[in-house]
Protein backbone atom coordinates (compact mmCIF):
# COMPACT_ATOMS: atom_id res chain seq x y z
CA UNK A 1 0.00 0.00 0.00
CA UNK A 2 1.45 3.19 -0.74
CA UNK A 3 0.58 5.31 2.21
CA UNK A 4 0.61 8.85 0.60
CA UNK A 5 -1.61 8.30 -2.58
CA UNK A 6 -4.25 6.00 0.58
CA UNK A 7 -3.83 9.05 3.07
CA UNK A 8 -4.46 11.28 0.44
CA UNK A 9 -7.55 9.10 -1.38
CA UNK A 10 -10.78 11.42 0.66
CA UNK A 11 -8.44 14.65 -0.50
CA UNK A 12 -8.79 13.25 -4.36
CA UNK A 13 -12.10 12.43 -4.44
CA UNK A 14 -13.61 15.72 -3.82
CA UNK A 15 -10.93 17.08 -6.80
CA UNK A 16 -12.93 16.34 -9.50
CA UNK A 17 -12.00 17.99 -12.76
CA UNK A 18 -14.55 18.17 -15.39
CA UNK A 19 -11.66 17.60 -17.93
CA UNK A 20 -8.79 15.49 -18.57
CA UNK A 21 -5.25 16.71 -19.21
CA UNK A 22 -4.73 16.02 -22.73
CA UNK A 23 -1.05 15.58 -22.32
CA UNK A 24 -1.59 12.61 -19.32
CA UNK A 25 -3.89 10.82 -21.38
CA UNK A 26 -1.62 10.47 -24.94
CA UNK A 27 0.60 8.28 -22.72
CA UNK A 28 -1.69 5.85 -22.08
CA UNK A 29 -3.98 3.75 -24.44
CA UNK A 30 -7.20 5.84 -25.30
CA UNK A 31 -9.33 2.79 -25.60
CA UNK A 32 -11.39 1.97 -21.91
CA UNK A 33 -11.69 -1.02 -21.05
CA UNK A 34 -11.19 -3.68 -17.40
CA UNK A 35 -8.05 -3.60 -16.21
CA UNK A 36 -8.69 -5.42 -12.70
CA UNK A 37 -11.52 -7.45 -11.50
CA UNK A 38 -11.96 -7.68 -7.83
CA UNK A 39 -14.44 -10.31 -6.76
CA UNK A 40 -17.66 -8.83 -8.16
CA UNK A 41 -16.56 -5.17 -8.34
CA UNK A 42 -14.24 -4.11 -11.93
CA UNK A 43 -11.61 -1.09 -12.48
CA UNK A 44 -11.81 0.32 -15.57
CA UNK A 45 -8.83 1.92 -16.82
CA UNK A 46 -10.38 5.36 -17.24
CA UNK A 47 -11.20 5.03 -13.29
CA UNK A 48 -7.09 4.91 -12.89
CA UNK A 49 -6.79 7.58 -15.39
CA UNK A 50 -9.88 9.78 -13.13
CA UNK A 51 -7.76 8.84 -9.96
CA UNK A 52 -4.07 9.65 -11.44
CA UNK A 53 -5.38 12.95 -12.62
CA UNK A 54 -6.90 14.08 -10.00
CA UNK A 55 -3.80 13.39 -7.93
CA UNK A 56 -1.76 15.27 -9.90
CA UNK A 57 -4.95 18.73 -9.87
CA UNK A 58 -4.31 18.26 -6.09
CA UNK A 59 -0.64 18.58 -5.81
CA UNK A 60 -1.26 21.32 -7.97
CA UNK A 61 -3.56 23.07 -5.72
CA UNK A 62 -0.89 22.64 -2.76
CA UNK A 63 1.68 23.92 -5.04
CA UNK A 64 3.65 20.79 -6.04
CA UNK A 65 4.20 19.72 -9.92
CA UNK A 66 3.45 16.06 -10.07
CA UNK A 67 4.56 14.72 -13.77
CA UNK A 68 2.43 11.71 -14.88
CA UNK A 69 4.84 8.69 -15.10
CA UNK A 70 4.11 5.03 -15.80
CA UNK A 71 4.81 4.27 -11.61
CA UNK A 72 2.34 7.00 -10.66
CA UNK A 73 -0.76 5.35 -12.88
CA UNK A 74 0.59 1.86 -11.58
CA UNK A 75 0.52 2.89 -7.96
CA UNK A 76 -2.92 4.69 -8.02
CA UNK A 77 -4.38 1.16 -9.88
CA UNK A 78 -3.05 -0.72 -6.64
CA UNK A 79 -4.38 2.14 -4.31
CA UNK A 80 -7.61 1.66 -5.71
CA UNK A 81 -7.26 -2.01 -5.26
CA UNK A 82 -6.11 -2.06 -1.97
CA UNK A 83 -9.55 -0.35 -1.37
CA UNK A 84 -11.52 -2.41 -2.58
CA UNK A 85 -10.35 -5.23 -0.44
CA UNK A 86 -10.45 -3.36 2.89
CA UNK A 87 -13.88 -2.15 1.44
CA UNK A 88 -15.09 -5.93 1.39
CA UNK A 89 -13.24 -6.70 4.69
CA UNK A 90 -15.16 -3.42 6.31
CA UNK A 91 -18.74 -5.30 5.35
CA UNK A 92 -17.63 -8.40 6.53
CA UNK A 93 -16.63 -6.74 10.00
CA UNK A 94 -19.71 -4.30 9.93
CA UNK A 95 -18.34 -1.17 9.39
CA UNK A 96 -20.36 1.42 8.87
CA UNK A 97 -20.78 5.29 9.35
CA UNK A 98 -23.84 7.38 9.70
CA UNK A 99 -25.80 10.09 6.90
CA UNK A 100 -24.59 12.72 9.68
CA UNK A 101 -20.64 11.31 10.29
CA UNK A 102 -20.40 11.68 6.51
CA UNK A 103 -21.56 15.09 6.30
CA UNK A 104 -19.48 16.23 8.85
CA UNK A 105 -16.83 15.25 7.47
CA UNK A 106 -17.29 16.16 3.99
CA UNK A 107 -17.97 19.72 5.58
CA UNK A 108 -14.82 19.96 7.47
CA UNK A 109 -13.08 18.76 4.03
CA UNK A 110 -14.87 21.04 1.55
CA UNK A 111 -13.77 23.91 4.28
CA UNK A 112 -10.03 22.68 3.72
CA UNK A 113 -10.88 22.60 -0.13
CA UNK A 114 -11.87 26.49 -0.18
CA UNK A 115 -9.43 28.14 2.21
CA UNK A 116 -6.47 26.25 -0.64
CA UNK A 117 -8.18 27.93 -3.34
CA UNK A 118 -9.09 31.24 -1.53
CA UNK A 119 -12.88 31.39 -1.56
CA UNK A 120 -15.83 29.48 -2.23
CA UNK A 121 -15.99 30.95 -5.65
CA UNK A 122 -12.59 30.21 -6.96
CA UNK A 123 -13.66 26.65 -5.88
CA UNK A 124 -16.21 26.35 -8.05
CA UNK A 125 -14.62 28.14 -11.15
CA UNK A 126 -11.95 25.45 -10.12
CA UNK A 127 -13.68 22.64 -10.78
CA UNK A 128 -16.52 24.05 -12.98
CA UNK A 129 -19.08 22.91 -10.13
CA UNK A 130 -20.89 24.13 -7.18
CA UNK A 131 -19.95 23.17 -3.89
CA UNK A 132 -23.45 21.56 -3.15
CA UNK A 133 -22.69 19.53 -6.70
CA UNK A 134 -19.53 17.90 -5.07
CA UNK A 135 -21.28 17.40 -2.21
CA UNK A 136 -23.84 15.21 -4.09
CA UNK A 137 -21.83 14.08 -6.67
CA UNK A 138 -19.67 12.43 -4.33
CA UNK A 139 -21.18 11.40 -1.58
CA UNK A 140 -20.87 7.73 -1.75
CA UNK A 141 -17.39 7.58 -2.95
CA UNK A 142 -16.79 10.19 0.17
CA UNK A 143 -18.56 7.23 2.53
CA UNK A 144 -16.39 4.64 1.62
CA UNK A 145 -13.24 6.41 2.34
CA UNK A 146 -14.35 7.21 5.79
CA UNK A 147 -15.62 3.05 6.10
CA UNK A 148 -11.73 1.98 4.80
CA UNK A 149 -10.42 4.92 7.29
CA UNK A 150 -12.14 3.35 10.15
CA UNK A 151 -11.06 -0.03 9.09
CA UNK A 152 -7.74 0.84 9.00
CA UNK A 153 -8.30 3.02 12.85
CA UNK A 154 -9.21 -0.60 14.47
CA UNK A 155 -6.75 -2.41 13.06
CA UNK A 156 -3.99 0.21 14.52
CA UNK A 157 -5.45 0.39 17.96
CA UNK A 158 -4.95 -3.07 18.02
CA UNK A 159 -0.55 -2.35 17.20
CA UNK A 160 1.10 -1.09 20.60
CA UNK A 161 4.34 -0.82 21.05
CA UNK A 162 6.47 -1.59 24.34
CA UNK A 163 8.81 0.76 25.51
CA UNK A 164 11.84 -2.42 25.10
CA UNK A 165 10.95 -1.73 21.27
CA UNK A 166 11.14 1.64 21.50
CA UNK A 167 14.57 1.53 23.14
CA UNK A 168 15.46 -1.04 20.65
CA UNK A 169 14.53 1.33 17.35
CA UNK A 170 16.64 4.23 19.06
CA UNK A 171 19.64 2.08 19.71
CA UNK A 172 19.45 0.59 16.43
CA UNK A 173 20.62 4.43 15.15
CA UNK A 174 24.04 5.03 14.53
CA UNK A 175 25.14 7.56 16.98
CA UNK A 176 26.32 9.83 14.24
CA UNK A 177 22.61 9.41 12.34
CA UNK A 178 20.91 10.86 15.00
CA UNK A 179 18.52 13.54 13.95
CA UNK A 180 18.90 16.86 14.79
CA UNK A 181 15.51 17.52 16.65
CA UNK A 182 14.20 21.35 16.06
CA UNK A 183 13.25 23.81 18.31
CA UNK A 184 10.23 23.26 20.02
CA UNK A 185 7.11 25.01 22.32
CA UNK A 186 3.83 24.57 24.07
CA UNK A 187 1.57 27.29 23.03
CA UNK A 188 -1.72 28.45 24.76
CA UNK A 189 -4.09 31.00 23.61
CA UNK A 190 -7.16 32.90 24.76
CA UNK A 191 -9.17 34.06 21.65
CA UNK A 192 -11.97 36.99 21.96
CA UNK A 193 -14.82 37.76 19.37
CA UNK A 194 -15.72 41.60 18.83
CA UNK A 195 -19.25 42.38 18.69
CA UNK A 196 -20.38 42.69 15.31
CA UNK A 197 -21.74 46.57 14.68
CA UNK A 198 -25.58 46.05 14.95
CA UNK A 199 -25.55 49.25 12.45
CA UNK A 200 -24.07 46.47 10.26
CA UNK A 201 -26.80 43.92 10.80
CA UNK A 202 -29.68 46.11 10.62
CA UNK A 203 -28.62 47.58 6.53
CA UNK A 204 -28.04 44.42 5.98
CA UNK A 205 -31.73 43.11 7.50
CA UNK A 206 -33.56 46.16 5.74
CA UNK A 207 -31.40 45.58 2.27
CA UNK A 208 -32.62 41.72 2.12
CA UNK A 209 -36.55 42.93 3.11
CA UNK A 210 -36.14 45.91 0.42
CA UNK A 211 -35.25 43.22 -1.78
CA UNK A 212 -37.97 40.55 -1.14
CA UNK A 213 -40.81 43.27 -1.19
CA UNK A 214 -39.61 43.68 -5.03
CA UNK A 215 -39.91 39.88 -5.52
CA UNK A 216 -43.47 40.31 -4.12
CA UNK A 217 -44.03 43.27 -5.93
CA UNK A 218 -43.39 41.02 -9.49
CA UNK A 219 -39.92 41.25 -9.81
CA UNK A 220 -37.85 38.57 -11.28
CA UNK A 221 -36.42 36.39 -8.17
CA UNK A 222 -33.24 35.41 -10.78
CA UNK A 223 -32.27 38.89 -12.17
CA UNK A 224 -32.97 40.60 -8.70
CA UNK A 225 -30.43 37.37 -7.46
CA UNK A 226 -28.20 37.67 -9.84
CA UNK A 227 -27.53 41.64 -9.18
CA UNK A 228 -27.66 41.19 -5.69
CA UNK A 229 -26.97 38.00 -3.54
CA UNK A 230 -23.71 37.86 -2.07
CA UNK A 231 -23.62 34.21 -1.91
CA UNK A 232 -22.04 31.72 -3.91
CA UNK A 233 -25.43 30.74 -6.46
CA UNK A 234 -26.00 34.42 -6.99
CA UNK A 235 -24.51 33.56 -11.17
CA UNK A 236 -27.00 30.90 -11.24
CA UNK A 237 -29.65 33.42 -10.18
CA UNK A 238 -29.38 31.96 -6.86
CA UNK A 239 -30.46 28.06 -7.96
CA UNK A 240 -29.67 25.64 -5.48
CA UNK A 241 -30.33 22.40 -7.29
CA UNK A 242 -32.22 19.19 -5.34
CA UNK A 243 -30.20 18.67 -2.44
CA UNK A 244 -31.44 16.98 0.76
CA UNK A 245 -32.62 18.92 3.39
CA UNK A 246 -30.38 17.66 6.08
CA UNK A 247 -27.07 19.37 4.31
CA UNK A 248 -28.80 22.77 4.28
CA UNK A 249 -28.27 24.66 7.47
CA UNK A 250 -30.92 24.40 10.19
CA UNK A 251 -32.77 27.76 9.99
CA UNK A 252 -32.41 27.34 6.16
CA UNK A 253 -34.01 23.91 6.01
CA UNK A 254 -36.77 24.75 8.46
CA UNK A 255 -37.98 27.71 6.59
CA UNK A 256 -37.82 26.60 3.14
CA UNK A 257 -39.45 22.92 3.86
CA UNK A 258 -42.48 25.26 5.35
CA UNK A 259 -43.04 26.98 1.64
CA UNK A 260 -45.49 25.75 -0.93
CA UNK A 261 -44.28 25.44 -4.51
CA UNK A 262 -43.05 29.26 -5.61
CA UNK A 263 -43.76 30.40 -2.35
CA UNK A 264 -41.28 33.39 -0.84
CA UNK A 265 -40.05 33.17 2.07
CA UNK A 266 -39.98 35.75 4.93
CA UNK A 267 -36.40 37.01 5.34
CA UNK A 268 -34.15 34.79 7.10
CA UNK A 269 -31.37 35.07 9.01
CA UNK A 270 -28.07 32.25 9.11
CA UNK A 271 -25.00 32.22 10.46
CA UNK A 272 -24.29 33.36 6.87
CA UNK A 273 -26.28 36.49 6.92
CA UNK A 274 -29.93 37.29 6.00
CA UNK A 275 -31.86 34.77 2.66
CA UNK A 276 -34.72 35.13 0.56
CA UNK A 277 -35.88 31.68 -0.53
CA UNK A 278 -38.29 30.54 -3.21
CA UNK A 279 -39.08 27.00 -2.84
CA UNK A 280 -38.88 25.47 -6.68
CA UNK A 281 -39.99 21.56 -6.03
CA UNK A 282 -39.71 19.16 -3.49
CA UNK A 283 -38.66 15.24 -4.01
CA UNK A 284 -38.91 13.32 -0.81
CA UNK A 285 -36.22 14.99 1.77
CA UNK A 286 -34.98 16.70 -1.21
CA UNK A 287 -35.87 20.35 -2.51
CA UNK A 288 -34.87 22.94 -4.81
CA UNK A 289 -34.31 26.36 -4.01
CA UNK A 290 -33.39 29.98 -5.56
CA UNK A 291 -31.35 31.71 -2.15
CA UNK A 292 -30.96 35.41 -2.50
CA UNK A 293 -28.22 35.84 -0.07
CA UNK A 294 -27.28 39.15 1.91
CA UNK A 295 -24.50 39.37 4.36
CA UNK A 296 -23.81 41.68 7.13
CA UNK A 297 -20.50 43.32 6.64
CA UNK A 298 -17.76 41.78 7.88
CA UNK A 299 -15.49 45.06 8.27
CA UNK A 300 -18.28 46.90 10.55
CA UNK A 301 -16.90 45.24 14.06
CA UNK A 302 -16.08 46.81 17.12
CA UNK A 303 -12.28 45.44 16.66
CA UNK A 304 -10.66 47.94 19.60
CA UNK A 305 -13.17 46.81 22.40
CA UNK A 306 -12.41 42.91 21.90
CA UNK A 307 -8.25 44.58 22.00
CA UNK A 308 -8.87 46.04 24.51
CA UNK A 309 -10.82 43.46 26.67
CA UNK A 310 -8.01 41.36 25.64
CA UNK A 311 -4.86 43.76 26.70
CA UNK A 312 -6.79 43.98 29.94
CA UNK A 313 -7.33 40.27 30.65
CA UNK A 314 -3.47 39.80 29.59
CA UNK A 315 -2.32 42.62 32.47
CA UNK A 316 -4.44 40.85 34.99
CA UNK A 317 -2.89 37.53 34.34
CA UNK A 318 1.10 38.94 34.70
CA UNK A 319 -0.26 41.18 38.01
CA UNK A 320 -1.87 38.74 39.72
CA UNK A 321 -2.79 35.43 40.96
CA UNK A 322 -4.72 34.42 38.41
CA UNK A 323 -3.86 31.35 35.91
CA UNK A 324 -3.50 31.62 32.16
CA UNK A 325 -5.55 28.02 31.61
CA UNK A 326 -8.40 28.75 34.29
CA UNK A 327 -9.16 32.59 32.33
CA UNK A 328 -9.17 30.95 29.10
CA UNK A 329 -10.84 27.99 30.21
CA UNK A 330 -13.71 30.14 31.30
CA UNK A 331 -13.38 33.39 28.61
CA UNK A 332 -12.00 31.98 25.78
CA UNK A 333 -14.14 32.25 23.00
CA UNK A 334 -12.28 29.50 20.53
CA UNK A 335 -14.46 25.92 20.99
CA UNK A 336 -11.18 23.93 20.05
CA UNK A 337 -8.83 25.85 22.49
CA UNK A 338 -10.87 26.97 25.78
CA UNK A 339 -12.01 23.15 26.85
CA UNK A 340 -8.27 22.61 27.92
CA UNK A 341 -7.70 26.02 29.23
CA UNK A 342 -6.65 27.57 26.00
CA UNK A 343 -3.70 24.61 25.41
CA UNK A 344 -2.66 23.76 21.79
CA UNK A 345 -2.12 20.48 20.27
CA UNK A 346 -0.86 19.10 16.98
CA UNK A 347 -3.94 18.44 15.60
CA UNK A 348 -2.82 14.90 13.63
CA UNK A 349 -0.96 13.73 16.41
CA UNK A 350 -2.14 15.22 19.83
CA UNK A 351 1.05 15.99 21.07
CA UNK A 352 1.10 19.28 23.11
CA UNK A 353 5.27 20.16 22.46
CA UNK A 354 5.25 21.64 18.50
CA UNK A 355 7.93 21.81 15.89
CA UNK A 356 8.23 26.27 15.71
CA UNK A 357 8.86 25.84 12.16
CA UNK A 358 5.41 23.86 11.65
CA UNK A 359 3.51 26.41 13.53
CA UNK A 360 1.04 28.59 10.91
CA UNK A 361 3.18 31.66 9.87
CA UNK A 362 0.68 33.97 11.86
CA UNK A 363 1.53 31.71 15.21
CA UNK A 364 4.86 31.71 14.17
CA UNK A 365 5.00 35.44 13.86
CA UNK A 366 4.01 35.72 17.63
CA UNK A 367 6.24 33.21 18.97
CA UNK A 368 9.20 34.97 17.82
CA UNK A 369 8.29 37.28 20.17
CA UNK A 370 8.18 35.45 22.87
CA UNK A 371 11.51 35.30 24.89
CA UNK A 372 10.92 33.54 28.29
CA UNK A 373 8.94 30.77 29.23
CA UNK A 374 5.09 32.39 30.76
CA UNK A 375 5.20 34.89 28.32
CA UNK A 376 1.82 36.17 26.99
CA UNK A 377 1.88 38.16 23.27
CA UNK A 378 0.24 41.16 22.84
CA UNK A 379 -3.07 40.66 21.28
CA UNK A 380 -3.23 39.66 17.53
CA UNK A 381 -6.00 38.86 14.54
CA UNK A 382 -6.59 35.04 14.76
CA UNK A 383 -9.07 32.99 11.89
CA UNK A 384 -11.57 31.02 13.66
CA UNK A 385 -11.97 27.50 11.99
CA UNK A 386 -16.07 28.48 11.58
CA UNK A 387 -16.79 29.58 7.81
CA UNK A 388 -19.41 31.88 9.41
CA UNK A 389 -17.04 33.56 12.56
CA UNK A 390 -13.73 34.07 11.03
CA UNK A 391 -12.84 37.02 12.67
CA UNK A 392 -11.33 37.06 16.47
CA UNK A 393 -8.48 38.22 18.48
CA UNK A 394 -5.83 36.38 20.68
CA UNK A 395 -3.50 36.42 23.09
CA UNK A 396 -0.62 33.44 23.12
CA UNK A 397 1.28 32.54 26.24
CA UNK A 398 4.78 30.40 26.07
CA UNK A 399 3.79 27.40 28.33
CA UNK A 400 7.39 25.50 27.67
CA UNK A 401 10.71 25.80 25.22
CA UNK A 402 12.79 23.28 24.15
CA UNK A 403 16.09 24.45 21.66
CA UNK A 404 17.32 22.91 19.23
CA UNK A 405 19.14 19.58 20.07
CA UNK A 406 20.27 16.05 19.36
CA UNK A 407 17.85 13.40 19.47
CA UNK A 408 18.06 11.70 22.96
CA UNK A 409 15.63 8.99 25.06
CA UNK A 410 15.40 11.63 27.92
CA UNK A 411 14.07 14.69 26.20
CA UNK A 412 12.29 13.20 23.22
CA UNK A 413 10.83 9.63 24.00
CA UNK A 414 7.44 10.27 23.13
CA UNK A 415 8.91 11.69 19.68
CA UNK A 416 10.69 8.56 19.32
CA UNK A 417 8.14 6.43 20.23
CA UNK A 418 5.84 7.55 17.94
CA UNK A 419 8.33 6.97 14.86
CA UNK A 420 8.90 3.71 16.24
CA UNK A 421 4.99 3.14 16.27
CA UNK A 422 4.94 4.28 13.31
CA UNK A 423 7.19 1.88 11.15
CA UNK A 424 5.29 -0.44 13.02
CA UNK A 425 2.22 0.06 12.23
CA UNK A 426 3.18 0.65 8.72
CA UNK A 427 4.92 -3.23 8.55
CA UNK A 428 1.93 -4.83 9.95
CA UNK A 429 -0.95 -3.24 8.20
CA UNK A 430 0.94 -3.87 5.08
CA UNK A 431 1.37 -7.83 6.23
CA UNK A 432 -2.41 -7.48 6.87
CA UNK A 433 -3.22 -6.29 3.78
CA UNK A 434 -1.51 -8.84 2.07
CA UNK A 435 -3.14 -11.57 3.92
CA UNK A 436 -6.89 -10.24 3.19
CA UNK A 437 -5.86 -9.53 -0.65
CA UNK A 438 -4.70 -13.26 -0.51
CA UNK A 439 -8.68 -13.91 1.30
CA UNK A 440 -9.66 -11.76 -2.30
CA UNK A 441 -10.28 -13.12 -6.30
CA UNK A 442 -7.97 -10.67 -8.21
CA UNK A 443 -7.51 -10.94 -11.62
CA UNK A 444 -5.14 -8.72 -13.78
CA UNK A 445 -5.98 -7.66 -17.24
CA UNK A 446 -3.19 -5.99 -18.15
CA UNK A 447 0.87 -6.55 -18.04
CA UNK A 448 2.00 -5.58 -14.56
CA UNK A 449 5.29 -6.81 -14.98
CA UNK A 450 6.86 -3.23 -15.46
CA UNK A 451 5.55 -1.31 -12.42
CA UNK A 452 8.17 -1.73 -9.43
CA UNK A 453 4.87 -0.96 -7.24
CA UNK A 454 3.78 -4.46 -7.45
CA UNK A 455 6.99 -5.95 -6.42
CA UNK A 456 5.67 -6.13 -2.85
CA UNK A 457 2.95 -8.92 -3.97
Amino acid sequence: MTTSLTTLRILLLLAILSFYDATILKAQNTADGIVVIINEEIILKSDVDREVVNYIQQASLQGNRVPFSEELWYQALESMIDNQVMLIQAKIDSITVSDDQVNRQMDMRIQDLISRAGSEQALERAFGKSIIELRREFRDQFREQMIVSRLQSQKLTEITITRPEVMGFFNAIPKDSLPIIPERVALSQLVVKPEQSKDARNAALKKATILRDSILAGANFEEMAIRHSEGPSAPRGGLIPLIPLNDLVPEYAAAASALSTGEISEVVETAFGFHIIRLNQRQGDQIETNNLLIKIDSEQFDDEGAIQRLNTLREEILSSDKKFEEVARELSEDPNSAPAGGRLYNPMTGERLLGIQELDPALYRIVLLLINEGDISEPKPFTLTDPSETRAFRIVKLDRLIPEHKANLTDDYIQIEQIALQRKQDRMLLEWLREIRSTVYIEYFIDTTPSQTLSRL
